[in-house]
């Protein structure tokens, strides 16, 4: 069988990709991986075969809202060169399920940690009608490029249809949705597909870290025109119990004062530094709150948009998060909430139960079942 990933390039959603796509070379599949530039090395790592884009920023999560066209071009020639049976694509790559339909090609699509769109059925979720917006919002960028590519319209299914392809795979647990509430049919929990490069031996972000305090992993998002996290982590700390090392992701620039006690970077991997830590602060996107689980780390988030606002209230419906301080709740407050995340056994131990539950899914085993089945 021949299988064409075609991921969005950021980590978040390339390496879940890589994860399935090497479960499925193992299988002894075909795999090849439609990536941009940066992409590559990390495909190189994954073990498997890259297709380097022509269009830079086609597969970038940053431009997904304007890249549909040159996504859709971009899938829809490796699809011509490659001749897949089937494509494993990212949640939001709307260029991807469109070349897809219009090969007539079946498409797998990996999802977030928790699902963002409406339920199907049972009790209506606290934030229904954010839901139904985001919906809304995302189809009219999928239709959009349908449009563009001049396909007719398809009348007559369900209103997220277009959206989840043959198969759409969420990488959390149930427990992180809202209770009772029933998913679309083609949406099922998977699990996290954890893979990332490795880090060098060192692992040394950017220089070896002290072991005289204990460490707070920090994973900033997106802001979506909402307030930065800097002065908060400022605040928290200074004069607090723990460093905090920031991975700054596609975040803006950093901010970090001089005094506080912050190691700023961005780096492939966060595995050693998840390993070291003892709480986990973050947007709440999927990246850092799986490792945070997986790992055994009580959360604390402050999510502003999009996924963030999802995920963060089902980490604290499931009781695995604490909600960071607003600014101004005081310095004293923010430095005492990493504290007592850090410190509170229940909340470390929910992680914990919530994370074995990650972990024991075979969650590249379960998707790359779905890519057959779908293919088939």
């Amino acid at each position: 069988m021949k299988v064409l990933l075609c991921p969005l390039g950021d980590p978040g959603y390339l390496y879940p990709a890589l994860a399935v796509g090497r479960e499925l070379r193992r299988r002894s599949h075909d795999v090849r991986v439609l990536t941009g530039t940066g992409g590559a090395p990390a495909v190189a790592a994954a073990g498997l075969d890259a297709s380097v884009t022509a269009d830079a920023t086609a597969l970038s999560v940053s431009h997904w809202t304007v890249r549909g066209e040159a996504q859709y071009a971009e899938v829809a020639a490796e699809a011509r060169r490659s001749r897949p049976d089937v494509l494993l694509t990212s949640v939001l790559c709307h260029g991807a399920l469109v070349a897809a339909e219009a090969a007539g090609v079946p498409v797998v699509v990996l999802g977030l940690a928790a699902h963002l769109w409406p339920y199907r059925d049972g009790p209506e979720a606290p934030d229904a009608r954010s839901r139904t917006w985001r919906l809304t919002e995302t189809l009219k960028h999928h239709a959009a490029v349908r449009d563009a590519a001049g396909l007719a319209p398809r009348p007559g299914r369900a209103p997220d249809a277009p959206l989840l392809g043959d198969a759409f795979l969420l990488r959390g647990h149930p427990l992180l949705e809202v209770s009772g509430a029933e998913l679309p049919p083609s949406v099922r929990h998977v699990g996290p597909c954890w893979w990332e490069p490795d880090a060098p031996p060192e692992a040394a972000p950017p220089e070896p870290l002290p072991d005289d305090r204990p460490l707070a992993y920090v994973h900033l998002g997106r802001t979506f025109g909402g307030g930065s996290l800097w002065p908060r982590l400022n605040a928290a700390f200074t004069g607090g119990t723990h460093r905090g090392v920031v991975e700054l992701g596609r975040s803006a620039p950093a901010e970090a004062d001089p005094g506080a006690d912050l190691v700023v970077g961005r780096r492939p991997w966060m595995g050693p530094l998840l390993a070291r830590a003892e709480v986990v602060l973050t947007n709440a996107t999927s990246a850092p709150v799986l490792g945070a689980l997986l790992y055994g780390h009580p959360l604390l988030v402050a999510p502003n948009g999009s996924e963030q606002q999802v995920l963060a209230a089902a980490c604290l419906r499931a009781g695995v998060a604490r909600r960071l301080p607003e600014p101004d709740a005081g310095d004293g407050a923010l430095r005492a909430a990493v504290t007592a995340a850090a410190g509170d056994a229940a909340l470390r131990a929910r992680a914990a139960e919530v994370g074995g539950l990650l972990a024991d899914g075979k969650s590249e085993a379960r998707a790359a079942d779905a890519v057959e089945t779908a293919a088939r």
